[in-house]
């Protein structure tokens, strides 16, 4: 596993402990930072998180634009962490390629959700990035 994708594993484990959890984002980021032993992770995995829950409105309102028949709410507590990580990697982070997090969202998929979840992220994730992502990421 690279160094990226290691942090994208770290900072789903705190999107996912944080709805999880009855702690708030500061204490779940504290746990899972003990994890880590890179600094450079940890500065990664705290810009995600921080971008993450600033723009959260934002993130959950594109994510579910590209929902068909579903709410949000309705999906289960991996497949809308990923989905919030690998969004506000498409909107914000602008050095990866959309097809690096599409690939890795399926791959966090499998590891941690259901049968059908890398299907149902990648679809989705495909639907926002077409979408909302900044124009010198889209497909061509």
């Amino acid at each position: 596993m690279t160094r990226r994708s290691k942090m994208r594993d770290l900072v789903f484990k705190v999107i996912f402990q944080n709805e999880f959890r009855n702690d708030s984002i500061e204490t779940v980021l504290e746990d899972i930072l003990h994890i880590s032993k890179s600094g450079l992770m940890k500065a990664d995995i705290t810009r995600y998180v921080k971008g993450i829950y600033e723009n959260l409105p934002s993130i959950d309102e594109k994510i579910s634009l590209c929902l068909e028949n579903w709410s949000l709410q309705r999906l289960s507590l991996v497949d809308r962490s990923i989905l919030r990580l690998a969004t506000y990697e498409l909107l914000y982070e602008s050095d990866v390629p959309i097809e690096v997090t599409l690939d890795e969202a399926v791959e966090i998929a499998k590891k941690y959700g259901t049968e059908n979840s890398s299907k149902f992220v990648n679809g989705v994730l495909d639907k926002v990035a077409k979408s909302f992502a900044p124009e010198e990421k889209r497909y061509i």
